[in-house]
Parts: structure tokens; sequence; C-alpha cells
């Protein structure tokens, strides 16, 4: 019931070996650390992108190479639909990613996708991973040990920590997520909050109709599985996993537990 398979479709995630099948679902959760110190990460030219302050102007990264933007044409169309386009003169870039002017970039185990856009005002620190064509919006604040897969959104002000994106997973606006997983093609609504600490200062259990299960973590946010949703101004309670297709409506706080399928939270 609590097993990965429950509630996600891995079979096109580009870190599906972060999971394992028959394994609690927040399992994923203990192994990411390693997981993300483990990979390999490009070095950054510091003399294109310095580190811990804003970028004074857009740079393009195109097959392992960084440059500037000067003579080259950016057409700013949805990334999560591959309409970013890069070109240099009558030449297409395919796959050519870009971090706008006043983007903020952290330590030196930071990987970007291909096709991918950084918007200026963002602040990534390390270790973050960022897959294809996903899109980090002006203002999103990524605080390390965040990983995402393709077409994912990190959307403006919203604050992403020891969280996992599947692909096509987007927080567009306003959210918190800590400690958490958001499912393939989840998507939260403007102002969506996951708290992952209890006041009572115990582990994070999970009630299920079998009864409490201890997580082992401190810090739990919420796990959505596949096309689930949240309205805007939501609240998860530390230990809230919903299953897929779930619905959590507006201004609504859901209790911490297990939620089955297509429930809808109200």
């Amino acid at each position: 019931m609590l097993t990965t398979k429950s509630f996600f479709d891995l079979s096109d995630f580009p870190h599906a070996t972060l999971f394992n099948d028959d394994k609690p679902v927040w399992e994923a959760l203990n192994n990411l650390k390693k997981y993300m110190d483990d990979q390999d990460y490009p070095s950054f030219d510091p003399d294109l992108i310095p580190e811990g302050v804003p970028l004074p102007y857009s740079v393009i990264i195109y097959q392992g190479q960084i440059f500037s933007t000067v003579e080259h044409t950016i057409e700013f169309g949805d990334t999560t639909k591959g309409k970013l386009k890069i070109s240099q003169g009558s030449k297409e870039l395919p796959g050519a990613s870009i971090i706008m002017a006043g983007a903020i970039l952290i330590g030196n185990k930071i990987n970007i996708g291909k096709g991918a856009l950084v918007e200026g005002g963002a602040l990534i620190k390390s270790p973050t991973i960022i897959g294809d064509a996903t899109e980090i919006r002006q203002g999103a604040y990524i605080r390390g040990y965040c990983l995402t897969g393709k077409r994912c959104v990190v959307g403006h002000t919203t604050e992403v920590k020891h969280s996992i994106f599947l692909n096509d997973a987007k927080a567009g606006h306003f959210a918190y997520l800590g400690d958490s997983i958001l499912g393939q093609d989840a998507n939260l609504g403007a102002g969506t909050k996951f708290a992952n600490l209890k006041f009572l200062g115990d582990n994070v259990s999970i009630r299920t109709e079998n009864g409490m299960v201890d997580t082992g973590r401190r810090k739990f946010g919420a796990i959505l599985g596949d096309r689930a949703q949240t309205g805007c101004n939501s609240v998860t309670n530390p230990g809230t996993i919903i299953g897929k297709d779930g619905i959590l409506m507006p201004n609504t706080t859901a209790a911490s537990g297990y939620h089955k399928p297509r429930k809808i939270l109200r």
C-alpha cells in the first residue's frame, strides 16, 4: 500500500535508481543525499558564472560549453514544451539552456539539463540537479539536495529543500516544499505549503488503516502520487501522503497520514 510502485510510474524518470519499487515510498528521501553527492557535475567557468553573486549577463549552456548570449537569438517559448529556442545566426542550438542575468548559483554541484531555463532572481544552492526542459522561475529559492526530472516547473517565490520532482511535476507559484516528493504530472496550486517538522520533536509517523507506521524521519513533508493536485492556499501537515490522482481542495489543510488514490480532501 505504501510502496513506491503504488504511487509512481518511473519508467521514463531519469533517476529511477533513486527509488526501490518494493520499499516504502519515502525511502527515496533517505537515499537522496548520497545519490546526489555521488553524481558527476560540470565545472562552470567562474568568469562567466561567478559563484554567490548575481550573474551580470545571461549565459548559454550548450554541449558542455558555456558562453554569453552575444550574437545569439533567444525565443522564450514554453520551456516545458520544448519551445525555448536559441540560435546563433541561422543555426539553431538544439538542447541549449540559458541562465538569465541576475540568477545566483552557490556551490560546485549544480547540473542543468538540456533545454532548461533559469530566470533572473532565482537562487540555486548546491547540490541541485535540474532536468531537461525544466523552468526555474524568477525568485525561486532552491536550497540544495533538490532534484527535478524532465519538464518540471519551480515557480516564482517557490522554496524547495531536499525534495524530488518527477517528470512534469509543477510547483508554479508561492509554494514551499521541504523533504517532499511530487509524482509525475503532479501540480501544486498557488500558495501550497508542505509543513515538514512536527512541533513535538519526534519522528513523523504515517496513519494508515492498519495503524501507525514510523517513517524514521524527523523531517517529512508530503508525497503526492502521479497526477495528484493541490488547490490554492492549501496546506499539508508533516507526513501527508496522497495517492495517485488525489485532490486537495483550495484553502484546505490535509491531515497527516495516507490518503487513498482519487480521494478528494475537503
